[in-house]
């Protein structure tokens, strides 16, 4: 018993060496597994009774670990409600991925009692890659943890995401911890060497071939030219000031007094962050708004020029049009709260887009109406809970020029998956528009900076990427950071980057390796219910 918490503590720890932000440790992932995997054999052999529920208790603390030292800085963007609300809160996040994945080894153990263990481990995999797809898609989504987020530091290894997305880099991560962990097994049970030569051939392919491919690939990347100048502002306005101790004027005035002091007159976007504009305004009188006007007068003299900023918005209806809509008391209209993107230019017209992937909690009660009853604990996250609309797919802001880019906020941009649809639809860069400032300095944002690298290897596009406190960046289409901010200052920065409207295979195909793997997975759990329902059977047939 003893080993076996050893194991799993030691698999924790070992994965979260190997996580971002930490540089030069990514290698671990691909034997961080391999004490869990271990654990688990030693379980199956015993002679222990209740095998699954140790299984599954087991690797549930191992994992949870993991994602506790990677993620622990969750309890900075809640603590402002204090110790007694925040600590359970946080615990939502640090434990349910963590029970996703014992009970992904759970389902392992199942397989493994009805099957042999090379059939087993596949089936992992697969019921792996179902708890991370399950993970991305149901209301209390935070894919923050998938195993191919893991490289996102060493970007230069896994150029081959704009074949495979993340997903590709959770297979490769499990395929070389399962030959490792065949490997010790195979010197454990004597195993010939034939065999065992075999399994170190195929580690090694395994390993050699995908990160060669992927370095040949980094190293003759070139990129079509097609310029166009961006300038991403950094206003460094403390998020907890930033709805009532400092005027919605007076962030505007600083926003456009960075973004002046660096601007060009062939500048076509000026990117400002999440919630620049933290004062809801009716979208339809949106125009009549003086922080529009303050905004107009800026552009004066940008001829070009387009103002891409975060803004929350409202929207009035006649009736109830939509799930999230709320009641006007007294007045028989209902309204929609947005934390929107809007694309200012030197004209009339104006482009909204509705964030899609909400926060769970924050900025949306998961499961509706069924928590409706949690939904006072959830709004001292800091956003309207429940109260927040969406629009159900991504949308692309067209410059006067035609250029197309992507509106990404914050959260959004977790999602390769979502991310390629903006491409897919005609976005030639993407800007990511953020406000990471409730996390304060630990490495939540760096880690949010490190994902964006993959959105641009998974598109073979920039990346434009403003953030409130920081850290904003320009990341090219190899997943380069050619120039970034520090944390916590005032600053603008700007770049030539070129624009790109060639699809890669993942943008044209999206998740098709989740989509595959589940129905894998399904099949699976459909045969261990099968067998069983049919052994249950049988033992009442001997009765």
């Amino acid at each position: 018993m003893k080993k076996n918490i050893l194991l799993t503590v030691l698999s924790g720890l070992l994965l979260w060496l190997a996580w971002p932000p930490i540089p030069y440790t990514t290698f671990i992932l691909f034997f961080g597994l391999v004490p869990m995997l271990l654990l688990m054999e030693n379980i199956i052999r015993s002679d222990a009774e209740n095998k699954g529920r140790r299984i599954f208790r087991t690797t549930f603390w191992g994992f949870f670990i993991w994602n506790f030292l990677s993620i622990y800085w969750v309890y900075n963007s809640v603590k402002m409600v204090g110790n007694l609300i925040a600590i359970p809160i946080s615990f939502i996040p640090y434990s349910l991925g963590p029970l996703l994945m014992a009970i992904a080894c759970w389902l392992y153990y199942k397989m493994r009692c009805f099957t042999n263990r090379n059939i087993s481990l596949v089936a992992l995999v697969c019921f792996w890659i179902g708890y991370e797809y399950l993970h991305q898609s149901w209301d209390l989504a935070f894919p923050w943890m998938t195993l191919g987020n893991g490289f996102a530091v060493s970007h230069q290894w896994i150029q081959w995401y704009e074949y495979t997305g993340v997903y590709g880099g959770t297979v490769w991560i499990w395929a070389a911890n399962i030959l490792i962990f065949l490997i010790w097994m195979g010197v454990q049970e004597a195993q010939a060497k034939q065999e065992r030569l075999r399994l170190v051939t195929a580690l090694t392919l395994v390993i050699i071939l995908p990160l060669s491919f992927s370095l040949y690939t980094y190293y003759n990347y070139t990129e079509s030219p097609d310029p166009a100048n961006i300038v991403v502002a950094q206003p460094n306005v403390d998020p907890y000031m930033k709805l009532n101790d400092i005027p919605v004027e007076q962030q505007i005035k600083i926003l456009a007094r960075l973004s002046d002091s660096i601007g060009q007159q062939n500048t076509e976007f000026f990117i400002w962050p999440e919630s620049a504009i933290p004062e809801a305004i009716d979208e339809d009188r949106f125009r009549t708004s003086n922080y529009y006007n303050q905004v107009q007068q800026f552009l004066g003299k940008y001829k070009n020029g387009n103002v891409l900023t975060g803004v929350e918005t409202t929207k009035l209806y006649n009736t109830d049009a939509t799930p999230s809509a709320s009641p006007v008391p007294g007045t028989g209209q209902y309204y929609d709260v947005f934390n929107a993107a809007v694309n200012i230019e030197n004209s009339a017209a104006l482009q909204f887009y509705h964030k899609s992937k909400l926060v769970p909690g924050a900025e949306q009660l998961p499961f509706g109406s069924a928590l409706s009853f949690m939904k006072p604990v959830f709004e001292h996250l800091g956003g309207a809970s429940g109260s927040y609309g969406k629009q159900k797919e991504a949308g692309v802001f067209y410059s006067q020029a035609g250029i197309g880019v992507a509106p990404v906020i914050c959260y959004e941009s977790i999602w390769g998956g979502y991310v390629a649809t903006y491409v897919k639809k005609g976005a030639q860069f993407i800007a990511i528009i953020t406000n990471d400032g409730w996390w304060e300095n630990t490495s939540g944002k760096d880690q949010h900076l490190d994902y964006a690298k993959l959105r641009a290897i998974e598109t073979r596009r920039w990346v434009c990427r403003s953030a409130n406190t920081g850290i904003s960046a320009f990341i090219n289409q190899r997943g380069d950071v050619v120039q970034h901010t520090a944390w916590w200052v005032k600053t603008a920065i700007k770049q030539d980057i070129n624009l790109n409207s060639d699809l890669t295979f993942y943008v044209n195909h999206g998740d098709y390796i989740p989509n595959a793997v589940c129905i894998l997975a399904l099949l699976g759990i459909g045969f261990i219910s099968f067998k069983v329902v049919m052994l249950r059977f049988n033992r009442k047939k001997l009765h």
